[in-house]
């Protein structure tokens, strides 16, 4: 008897089956030989970002506890493209195609990697970013190795060395909510105090997080207004391992330090009805896969920026000479708080 498709595993595709199953996905005048072949716009540079994803770690396959998976693998494909997407904006960069590593167990059903890549291309969709290929292997734990690649012009590239001191520190949306999103998904019984509405955001911010890649020609169209002998020396990264990660890792690479206003931070709302102003703000600093963006630019042009970008963009701090970043209240209820990448997420954890 044939399998219900729902019961069909890769070992029962074959390889080359899968391959063909999964060669839908992509422009078919872009794979089948041996390397895509990619066009380049003239006198702009190459940007490549890898990610490692694995199951148990950055996604649960849930196949045998379906009630604790907080990852689908419709998100966990989302995910995975908006994260690279992510790091390419992170550089100023504009997305030209990307590649799928996979690692894959004989038993893994066909449905949940048809799923995973729906979720991919449902991502890339709007940025008009092609799977251009990739591999598969036996493996005993799913695996997914993605490889994006963008150009940028090289005077818009954005490193994490080009802080310079008065520089203001700028985020492009709100902190927190890919954290509280995950806590919701863990706890459905804090999950069930809230208002449908906010749970179903926040969940989302999660599962679903959005590249900013909308924020590159505003911040060059700004630069350009305001500064333009500035527009090879913006400092920035996004801040999917955390707001404290990203600042204090363009402070370490650009040798200064950093002053944050603890007010300033943008949260989400929603937070403050269920946890404390002091968890929202943990979550904020150290929660991580927010995808926003961290930018340092001139004072002068920060802030006509962040009126431009909307709800949730703000500036919230200041490039200092010295080393450390510290966390301000500044209406002196609250002691200063030195920031440490020791606090936010590690994989390998001293």
């Amino acid at each position: 008897m044939t399998p219900e498709p729902s019961t069909v595993t890769v070992a029962d595709l074959g390889e080359q089956l899968l391959l063909q199953r999964l060669q839908a996905f992509c422009p078919s005048d872009l794979v089948g030989d041996d390397a895509a072949v990619l066009s380049t716009p003239p006198s702009e540079d190459l940007v490549v970002t890898t990610d490692l994803l694995v199951d148990g770690v950055h996604f649960s396959l849930g196949l045998a506890t379906p009630e604790v998976n907080t990852t689908p693998p419709w998100d966990a494909g989302w995910r995975a493209a908006a994260a690279n997407l992510s790091d390419l904006a992170a550089m100023g960069a504009t997305p030209l195609g990307m590649t799928v590593g996979l690692g894959l167990p004989g038993h893994l059903p066909v449905t949940w990697l048809e799923q995973l890549y729906q979720g991919l291309t449902a991502c890339l969709q709007p940025y008009h970013t092609p799977i251009v290929g990739g591999d598969i292997c036996r493996s005993s734990v799913t695996t997914l190795a993605i490889t994006a690649f963008g150009t940028v012009a090289p005077t818009q590239v954005i490193r994490r060395s080009q802080a310079q001191i008065g520089d203001a520190i700028v985020v492009t949306g709100v902190h927190g909510a890919a954290r509280a999103g995950l806590e919701l998904l863990l706890h459905p019984d804090v999950a069930a105090t809230l208002p449908a509405s906010r749970r179903s955001q926040l969940i989302t911010a999660h599962q679903r997080p959005i590249p900013r890649l909308d924020v590159l020609p505003l911040l060059w169209r700004s630069l350009a207004a305001a500064a333009p002998e500035r527009q090879a020396m913006v400092a920035g990264m996004d801040s999917s391992d955390g707001l404290a990660d990203a600042v204090l890792q363009i402070c370490r690479a650009s040798g200064v330090g950093a002053c944050l206003d603890r007010l300033a931070i943008p949260i989400p709302p929603d937070l403050c009805p269920w946890v404390t102003p002091e968890q929202a703000m943990e979550w904020a600093l150290y929660g991580g896969e927010d995808f926003e963006l961290v930018l340092c630019l001139p004072a002068s042009v920060a802030h006509h920026f962040v009126t431009q970008l909307g709800a949730g963009a703000a500036v919230i701090g200041e490039i200092l000479a010295g080393t450390g970043v510290s966390l301000i209240d500044p209406t002196g209820h609250l002691p200063v708080q030195c920031l440490s990448l020791g606090r936010g997420y590690q994989h390998f954890p001293h």
